[in-house]
């Protein structure tokens, strides 16, 4: 039997078992669609907002007061309750009331007036990352907002001109550009991180159930025939990864398309280029899930390897913790993975808009490996044709 033969024939028995197996039709259909619409979801506000904090107010002054107004006036905050001791506050927080408590001390707005620094006082679960660091900077926005009218109010009591006592107050500045994610969208920044790392541990397994379920049902020969040539083999695997590949490329291609042009976002790079590498890396999470299960002769060693790759995957891929940072051996583990690749690839064109050299390599890279790791699923299965014994196996 030659290649297309071979091809064609797995295909159609492949399409026949998914249609007498609905679940797992479901692995590469309804169920990853579920699951990036979860995070989708998840995500779809975009900026985090409007986070639950408590006051402890012991001044009761107006300036106080006018402190407690501006934080809940900050987007990213909400006032939600007032506290009258750090006890209860503390219990707050332990409870997950609130993410934080900003304490104005006795005589604030007394010390202000005679022109000495007040001390506030901002607890905070820094164990919460993400609440942590955005609430620190808008509650160091609303304090600065008020500490800036303080004393510019102060200064043109005293007869300096509004302008002068502005330039005074901050002789020196700042000026920060943002050059990616300008918004801090969440949605574009973890969601779309997020999807391919998910599509990634479901392609994976559909290799490897694809493959290792023909070993455990014992039906491997009649899957590629008793003494299979290379090429009768390879088209026999092609065919029976066609369908993981169509399903899950699919999802991932409405995603990526509702996630950028569907949400009212246009990306500076291409948005296609970014579709076929991510085809390409689902193409290669399923030859890493074949070649796990072909190589092992075990459906269990085969999922436990899947396990082992894909899940740290997002967590070694650079987008929630710097690689830099890394230690080596965790940062040479990194590179070993494809998720890491492909998530650079990504950023590189959804949020830099680099030019499509740079992230040709990356590509070209993901593809090889996607080949050679096909090619050698060849004489591993060949191999476990000629070996009935080790059928069998779970």
């Amino acid at each position: 039997m030659g290649f297309a033969q071979a091809f064609l024939a797995s295909a159609r028995r492949e399409a026949a078992l998914l249609r007498q197996r609905p679940w797992d039709l479901a692995m590469i259909s309804w169920v990853p669609l579920l699951a990036v619409a979860l995070l989708w979801w998840t995500f779809s506000a975009g900026l985090p907002n409007r986070l639950p904090i408590g006051v402890i107010d012991d001044d009761h002054s107006a300036l106080s007061r006018q402190l407690t107004r501006f934080l809940d006036a900050t987007p990213g905050l909400q006032v939600s309750r007032a506290y009258g001791d750090p006890a209860a506050a503390a219990q707050a927080l332990r409870r997950a009331e609130v993410y934080a408590v900003v304490s104005i001390p006795r005589d604030f707005a007394r010390t202000v007036k005679l022109g000495r620094a007040a001390q506030l006082t901002l607890l905070h679960n820094a164990q919460l990352g993400t609440h942590s660091s955005l609430i620190q900077r808008d509650v160091r926005t609303a304090v600065g907002t008020l500490s800036a009218g303080a004393e510019i109010s102060a200064r043109t009591k005293r007869g300096e001109p509004a302008l002068a006592a502005r330039v005074n107050m901050e002789p020196v500045r700042v000026g920060m550009i943002t050059l990616f994610n300008v918004s801090t969208n969440y949605e574009q920044f973890l969601a779309a991180a997020l999807i391919p790392a998910v599509l990634h541990i479901l392609a994976m397994t559909a290799g490897a159930w694809g493959v290792g379920r023909e070993l455990r049902d014992r039906s491997i020969a009649e899957w590629l025939g008793a003494q299979p040539s290379w090429a009768a083999t390879g088209g026999a695997l092609l065919g029976k990864l066609l369908w993981p590949l169509l399903g899950l490329g699919c999802v991932a291609a409405l995603a990526l398309l509702w996630l950028t042009w569907g949400r009212g976002w246009h990306p500076p790079g291409s948005t296609g280029w970014v579709a076929l590498a991510l085809l390409v890396f689902l193409a290669l999470s399923l030859a890493m899930g074949a070649a796990a299960a072909a190589g092992s002769r075990s459906l269990r060693t085969a999922l436990s390897a899947t396990g082992f790759v894909t899940a740290p995957a997002f967590a070694f891929g650079g987008v929630g913790f710097p690689l830099q940072s890394m230690p080596v051996l965790a940062r040479a583990w990194a590179e070993l993975l494809p998720y890491t690749h492909y998530i650079r690839l990504q950023m590189e064109q959804l949020q830099m808009g680099a030019p499509l050299r740079y992230s040709l390599p990356t590509l070209a890279g993901l593809a090889l490996a996607a080949a050679a790791l096909l090619l050698a699923c060849v004489p591993l299965l060949r191999s476990a044709v000629a070996r009935p014994q080790s059928w069998g196996g779970r």
